[in-house]
């Protein structure tokens, strides 16, 4: 195979995966490493990727790199509901309680199922946000009481953001809250791209007596611009795909629960 038919076919990859590991495409090529490494090199020179440790990123996967609230409701939407429900699993049958629903998507997801499951359980929930999306799921629903923590609005996110933000979420002790992350790195933990969510995320964890986070594995082995937990911090972790190697280990070492939706 020529070296222009690998790059094309790695390019293809990261579309498809949003990483690519060195050994990984040695072995799928029947290449040396230091082939890969010249072809990972030449796509970095051309803008097609970023190089990381051991392997290569697409350029959305970036540090820095945060798409819109709005932009990503739509994504893996199959994936996050099927997420959601095995996460709510942790309320058990007539929960009451409260609970503490970060920003995102998948938190979005939590919410849209919760009173539904609340309803046939026999469950009731004091519910807290900080996310202005999240909101009007559970504003008039049934067994939920909710109220919303204020802020500065982080427009990407729409959820607020900043030290009255922080200040209110340290007051509080929510019997389980629910996390998204950006990333979930065996040796970065969880992060996110900006420093004011990750304050608030920080918040949130240490707040809680119970912490799930709410992770499909494009988020594995991914490290964003900011670390807001390490992985001990974390009692479930909740995924559609169970983790692999160093990251896996580090799970198990950390005695964090991985529940599969």
């Amino acid at each position: 195979m020529y070296a222009m038919e690998r790059q094309e076919l790695i390019e293809r990859l990261l579309l498809e995966e949003g990483r690519v590991a060195v050994i990984d495409l040695a072995e799928r090529f029947g290449v040396t490493t230091e082939t890969v490494r010249r072809d990972l090199d030449a796509l970095e020179l051309s803008g097609a990727l970023r190089r990381v440790h051991g392997g290569a990123v697409a350029i959305d996967r970036a540090s820095t790199a945060e798409a819109s609230v709005i932009e990503r409701s739509g994504l893996r939407a199959d994936t996050k509901l099927r997420i959601a429900a095995r996460a709510l699993d942790a309320l058990g049958d007539g929960f009451r309680g409260s609970l503490y629903l970060d920003a995102g998507t998948t938190t979005g997801a939590v919410a849209q199922l919760l009173p539904a499951r609340l309803s046939a359980s026999g469950g009731e929930a004091e519910v807290v946000t900080h996310s202005l999306t999240l909101a009007p799921a559970l504003a008039a629903a049934d067994r939920v009481s909710l109220t919303v923590v204020g802020g500065r609005i982080r427009g990407v996110t729409a959820a607020a953001v900043g030290a009255s933000t922080v200040r209110a979420i340290q007051s509080l002790r929510p019997d389980i809250v629910f996390v998204g992350v950006n990333g979930v790195s065996a040796g970065f933990g969880l992060s996110t791209p900006d420093p004011e969510e990750s304050a608030v995320k920080e918040a949130i964890v240490r707040a809680a007596r119970r912490v799930i986070v709410l992770a499909d594995a494009s988020k594995f082995q991914q490290e964003s611009l900011v670390s807001f937990a390490a992985l001990d911090a974390v009692d479930v972790l909740v995924t559609d795909r169970a983790p692999e190697g160093e990251l896996a280990d580090a799970l198990t070492a950390a005695g964090v629960e991985v529940w599969s939706a």
